[in-house]
């Protein structure tokens, strides 16, 4: 399987409850961020604060190819962070962390993943950068989706990928 950690930066111009709520919220995803084709819920959360709901997402980037994994949640600690596992055709692990920066949020995603199909494991040593730029790609075009969610403006919401 072929290995990659992802670290992503948003700068929102919104206070930090209203970014956790959105981003703690994957079933309204399709909503407000297109690279998100499909979310459903496969398990109930096992108690009050989310922990232990499986949610099945599915995502599309910019190449012609959909990725399909159950994300099961494992932390939460309202309104700075949530975190879980996934399992499918990406297996690893995804947290957000979030805290406030005076009147705006700073929003950070560590995505840590294999990839379990067989021709993205075949093709890793040469597309590699590819599979890189298609993920920054969804992750920007979230970044403007919740921005455009929270009532952002041009300069107030930015992002980082790396």
């Amino acid at each position: 399987m072929a290995s990659y950690a992802f670290v992503t930066e948003w700068h929102l111009d919104a206070p930090i409850d209203r970014v956790y709520d959105a981003i703690s919220d994957p079933l309204a995803w399709p909503d407000w961020w297109p690279s998100v084709t499909r979310v459903e819920e496969i398990r109930p959360p096992t108690d009050r604060t989310g922990v232990g709901r499986v949610m099945r997402m599915t995502f599309k980037g910019k190449l012609p190819y959909q990725l399909r994994f159950d994300m099961t949640v494992d932390r939460v600690e309202r309104p700075s962070t949530l975190g879980g596992v996934a399992r499918g055709e990406l297996d690893g692990r995804g947290d957000w962390t979030l805290r406030e920066d005076g009147n705006a949020t700073f929003v950070r995603y560590d995505w840590t993943i294999r990839t379990t199909r067989w021709w993205m494991n075949l093709l890793a040593p040469i597309a590699g950068g590819a599979f890189k730029t298609n993920h920054d790609y969804v992750m920007q075009d979230g970044a403007k989706g919740i921005c455009g969610l929270l009532g952002g403006v041009s300069g107030t919401c930015n992002w980082v990928s790396g």
